[in-house]
């Protein structure tokens, strides 16, 4: 009758030195792409919240917005591109 269970061998030293080696070459490997995608953040350039916010205040003052009618008047229903589209009817015969 066979043992239920095998005992495993201590393995080689060599075996388990590799292994610690290529552990420890993954982590660099590791560690040297986080360090190359931090350096590429830092390159980025920046916007000072200042000038960003000024370049979104002038462009809501200058770009016309039909949801907000307070600040640009009551608009045309044509040119309403939000506003329910008139058919004809509620069936079309072909």
């Amino acid at each position: 009758m066979s043992p239920a269970y095998a005992i495993r061998g201590g393995g080689d030293a060599t075996q388990i030195k590799n292994k610690k080696q290529t552990m420890a070459e993954l982590k660099l490997r590791r560690l040297t792409e986080l360090n190359m995608r931090l350096r590429e953040d830092l390159d980025r350039p920046r916007v000072q919240v200042s000038e960003a916010a000024m370049g979104l205040i002038n462009y809501t003052n200058s770009t016309r917005d039909f949801m907000v009618p307070q600040r640009w008047g009551a608009v045309d229903r044509r040119d309403d591109p939000y506003a329910p589209q008139q058919s004809g009817g509620c069936c079309a015969i072909m």
